[in-house]
């Protein structure tokens, strides 16, 4: 062997080594998650979750139900918050929570390849209650919540639930959202900024103190946790749901004329999964 042959080999041999290195070099821990949601039925109350599975679908059980009103465009047919106020004040609860938790044969489709993708419940053991502002529980499919979700509207709403595997976001399948961001807000409004008026799944506790960091993450990747894998695609363009009070459902419009006027209405970004599996609360987030 020459040289020439030698020093080839040696470069061979040493390959896995300085790709292994520009791997790890490539990954930069930028938070960990604060808070994980989902939202059963789309502009209903959030759950706080302390695990989730995340799949190219979106959020397991995340915005499975959603109603759709006859008022509405056909593009964006969904009755929401914009129509009336009090539905973010309903609380949906999943009949079966452990049927809810996670796919069904999740263990087992890891145990055989980490390629397999899981299936979900069957329809009839992802059955979602609902809770009224005053008290009253009705299952999602019971016509006399369309009734209490209409009081006080005109007869243009006529309304008709609608149910989906796939999680029915407003755009991508998974919204983040740091929390800085809403300490940002508050410090430009003056008002204290409650993170869950933005209605994302995954907030992040991030280690930049800067407000709007995660503008930054667009175009690029995000590791969540030891698998998970989000790419960053696009801003999340804001509306007036994020001036209603969680609690209360009042209007806070200086929040909405903050985002507008000083950061092109847009605040948190989406993201598409590109490796599903669970994401648990404190799980580091990486940007690669």
């Amino acid at each position: 062997m020459n040289w020439l042959q030698c020093g080839y080999s040696l470069a061979i041999s040493y390959f896995p080594i300085f790709t292994f290195y520009f791997v790890i070099s490539s990954v930069s821990v930028v938070g960990k998650v604060e808070s994980l949601w989902r939202y059963p039925v789309k502009s209903m109350r959030g759950e706080e979750l302390n695990e989730m599975f995340t799949g190219y679908a979106g959020v397991y059980g995340d915005r499975l139900f959603a109603f759709a009103s006859s008022a509405n465009e056909k593009g964006f047919p969904f009755f929401t918050g914009r129509d009336q106020r009090q539905i973010i004040r309903y609380r949906a609860r999943f009949r079966n929570p452990e049927k809810a938790a996670q796919p069904v044969n999740l263990g087992e489709a890891e145990k055989l390849s980490p390629n397999l993708n899981p299936i979900s419940a069957d329809a009839s053991e992802l059955m979602v209650d609902v809770e009224t502002p005053d008290g009253k529980t009705f299952a999602i499919n019971d016509p006399g919540l369309i009734d209490n979700l209409r009081a006080g509207l005109d007869g243009n709403h006529q309304l008709t639930l609608l149910r989906s595997d796939k999680a029915m976001t407003d755009c991508r399948p998974v919204s983040i959202f740091a929390v800085q961001t809403a300490k940002k807000l508050g410090e430009e409004t003056g008002v204290a900024v409650d993170k869950r008026r933005f209605r994302a799944n995954v907030y992040v506790d991030l280690t930049s103190s800067d407000g709007f960091f995660e503008d930054q993450f667009v175009g690029r990747s995000l590791r969540i946790g030891s698998k998970v894998t989000v790419a960053v695609l696009q801003r999340d363009a804001r509306c007036m749901m994020i001036t209603l009070d969680p609690d209360t459902a009042e209007k806070t419009p200086a929040i909405l004329k903050a985002v507008a006027q000083a950061h092109e209405g847009m605040a948190g970004v989406y993201g598409a999964v590109l490796t599903e599996g669970m994401i648990r609360k404190g799980d580091s987030v990486a940007l690669l």
